[in-house]
């Protein structure tokens, strides 16, 4: 415990409360020697780093709890990460940097159900970089994290009844069963023309009070 709380920088009357309170896992035990590792170091660095950024050891424990609970990487990315998404690797402290002050328990479960967020030893893992910086420039326009997050959940129902929707196009090409070249880049290219058609409709209704349309049957 003494070596430990020297590499982190702090006491060990520290190190011992935080043991006490379940916020670094025991020690492995060799008869009466306790060895502690790199998992703990990392952890005591990240308690720190959290605490610097104006969490409460309650809160850290929170959220803790939270990560050890959610899916790790292997779950989230299945046999291969994404095709064209590029996951990104953070420290706690580095998350809570993008979202200051919206990284809480709750927005934290709901991330990790969603599969934007995994875990991966002591590392957390964004599925997309992309909308990690979405996610956060929306954060910092004013948005709730979780007004993002709900956003993102009824975005992804659209998005894979979309994805359904062209790849069923597609479906007649035979054999072939891999997935034609043409695939992302015609989807990308038809759902940015219609999104940007839909966001000039529903900007000009709203500057001339027109109502919207009635839904399709």
């Amino acid at each position: 415990m003494e070596e430990l709380a020297k590499e982190a920088g702090i006491p060990v009357r520290t190190v011992r409360f935080y043991r006490e309170r379940g916020l670094i896992s025991p020690p492995r035990r060799e008869g009466r020697i306790a060895w502690y590792d790199d998992h703990h170091l990392a952890r005591l660095r990240t308690i720190t780093g959290l605490l610097e950024r104006g969490h409460t050891l309650t809160g850290i424990a929170d959220l803790a709890r939270t990560f050890e609970s959610g899916r790790d990487v292997a779950e989230v990315l299945g046999l291969g990460e994404p095709t064209e998404e590029t996951p990104v690797r953070l420290t706690p402290e580095q998350l809570a940097d993008y979202f200051e002050g919206e990284t809480t328990p709750e927005n934290l479960a709901a991330a990790l159900e969603l599969g934007y967020l995994a875990t991966d030893g002591d590392e957390i893992v964004h599925i997309s970089r992309r909308l990690l910086e979405v996610s956060s420039q929306l954060v910092r326009e004013g948005v709730p994290l979780a007004t993002v997050l709900a956003t993102g959940r009824r975005v992804r129902e659209h998005a894979d009844a979309l994805a359904e929707l062209f790849v069923g196009v597609l479906e007649g090409r035979g054999g072939d069963e891999t997935e034609p070249p043409q695939l992302r880049p015609l989807a990308r290219a038809v759902v940015d023309a219609e999104l940007s058609m839909a966001l000039d409709r529903r900007l000009r209704r709203e500057g001339t009070g027109e109502p919207p349309p009635d839904p399709a049957p």
